[in-house]
């Protein structure tokens, strides 16, 4: 029996991006499947969150997301540009040029059946520090290729219905919230949440105990 689960996910978390790689060897290993709910950032859903934090939680983050890459390995560095814009004035309460479309991207290659494998290819180039101006130029389109979607069209799908692709984030957001968190990346398995990269071995772990095979 194949086993099903959720996977809450944001284009701005670092954390996000260095889950993929095993999600997609456990889906290519064994019998389960990922379905994709993109979501987005607690910046844009709730700025406040980030202006009341006390000002070790930033400086201890900065620290572990680059740790935790060097110890799974992944290639790392902050974006450039940030896929989340913010000012001195107005901090994240702003204008924000990238984060609904790249989000809305995701949802819909979760749509066309490559939802985990554009998320991989989406966050490699945008935070693997290997491009500069990764919404600039074929980058996405690019990594849509790698991803086995049809860029034009995919492009064309979210730029034509921006409307419909952010009720479904509204609804994958009030689903994560629904399943226990807010925080990303969250998988729920058996309706059961997991918040953050370092629980993946805690959801293997129950769906071993859920008679999870290997291919």
């Amino acid at each position: 029996m194949t086993l099903s689960y959720d996977l809450y996910w944001s284009f701005r978390s670092p954390y996000s991006y260095m889950v993929v790689p095993r999600l997609l060897a456990l889906e290519a290993e064994h019998d389960v499947r990922c379905v994709v709910k993109p979501v987005y950032p607690l910046a844009v859903r709730t700025p406040e969150f980030f202006e009341t934090r006390d000002p070790l939680w930033i400086r201890y983050f900065m620290v572990d997301v680059f740790r935790e890459a060097a110890f799974l390995g992944l290639p790392f560095r902050w974006p450039r540009p940030d896929p989340v814009q913010q000012s001195a004035d107005k901090g994240y309460r702003m204008e924000q040029p990238w984060i609904h479309w790249l989000t809305h991207l995701g949802v819909a290659a979760a749509e066309r059946g490559r939802g985990l494998q554009f998320l991989k290819e989406a966050s490699h180039t945008i935070w693997s520090g290997e491009v500069d101006n990764w919404q600039a130029g074929e980058h996405l389109a690019r990594a849509a290729e790698r991803a086995g979607l049809d860029w034009t069209e995919l492009s064309k799908a979210v730029d034509g219905d921006p409307s419909r692709h952010a009720a479904i984030v509204a609804e994958n957001q009030e689903a994560q919230r629904a399943a226990g968190h807010w925080g990303v990346p969250m998988t729920v398995f058996g309706g059961e949440p997991f918040f953050g990269q370092d629980r993946f071995d805690q959801m293997v772990w129950r769906m071993k105990q859920a008679g999870l095979s290997a291919r």
